[in-house]
């Protein structure tokens, strides 16, 4: 059994309870404990007392629903499977910083896509889209998650150079739902347009390109093929904007695994566009 647990974050809306029963099904996989957790939503200014009247105030609202979020998310992770070991933690301070370091020391932290309510939607998108660009563990963003497998989880491959840690969890997940790998490569011109792009596509430097771009890909999944003899692997080179290529291939994978690198300014354009339009699940895997 593996020491670091799998975490999922919950406020007790469906979405955040399927994305606790995907990380409880992750971690039977893994032989993993299951870590649940729950930040209470703190408006600016408001301090944690009560009125000369003892009557409950906000604060405690929030943290009483807080509290019915985590014992609805174990009782749910236990119908998964009733022998999963499951710790369940409250978090304080700002919710998105708070979800995010939770990852610290995880095998990976799951999030859903958006809580119930206009508010809490608009929160828990802001929450799990910092968590997928910050935490220091792989992050989980499950949208739209089904229980039929298709027994694929796919990879996209940008910079070979900085893929090694997307490529590794990839291969992992493969390899522990006896699944098949396919690497997609996708490019395309600055020019976005329509009629450039297939001018573009038609050019005589175009086949070259994709050609070139097709070798390297194979080189690159020769050394992993090594590492894991068992998996089925195939690669695709796609013209396109690599996030809309992936967020299609979505809708045909059980999980879509994307690199991610440090930077100042949030999510780049393909991370923001497949965790925003996939149709499954997609982990952002930081870069090594």
């Amino acid at each position: 059994m593996s020491a670091k647990p799998v975490v999922a974050a919950t406020d007790g809306s469906e979405e955040s309870l399927r994305a606790v029963d995907w990380a409880a099904r992750e971690a039977v996989l893994r032989g993993a404990p299951l870590r649940i957790v729950s930040a209470a939503a703190m408006l600016p200014r408001m301090m944690e007392r009560r009125d000369d009247a003892g009557l409950a105030i906000v604060t405690d609202a929030l943290a009483q629903d807080r509290d019915l979020a985590l014992a609805a998310a174990t009782a749910r992770a236990a119908q998964v499977s009733p022998d999963l070991l499951v710790d369940a933690d409250h978090l304080t301070g700002a919710p998105a910083q708070a979800v995010a370091q939770s990852g610290s020391g995880a095998l990976m932290l799951v999030v859903g896509s958006r809580g119930s309510g206009a508010f809490t939607a608009l929160v828990l998108g802001s929450v799990s889209r910092y968590a997928a660009t910050h935490a220091p563990c792989p992050v989980v963003v499950v949208r739209d998650e089904t229980t039929s497998a298709h027994r694929q989880v796919a990879v996209g491959i940008g910079d070979p150079e900085t893929g090694a840690a997307a490529l590794a969890f990839a291969f992992e997940e493969a390899t522990l739902r006896q699944a098949s790998l396919l690497a997609v490569h996708a490019w395309n011109t600055p020019r976005s347009e329509i009629a450039r792009a297939f001018q573009a596509l038609a050019a005589p430097g175009a086949r070259a390109i994709e050609e070139q771009l097709t070798s390297k890909l194979a080189a690159l999944l020769d050394d992993w093929r090594d590492k894991y003899p068992d998996v089925p692997v195939s690669q695709d080179v796609v013209y396109g904007h690599p996030g809309r290529a992936l967020a299609g291939l979505s809708a045909r994978a059980d999980l879509v695994v994307i690199g991610r690198h440090p930077g100042p300014h949030g999510p780049g354009a393909v991370t923001h566009a497949v965790l925003n339009h996939a149709h499954g699940p997609v982990v952002s895997v930081p870069s090594a």
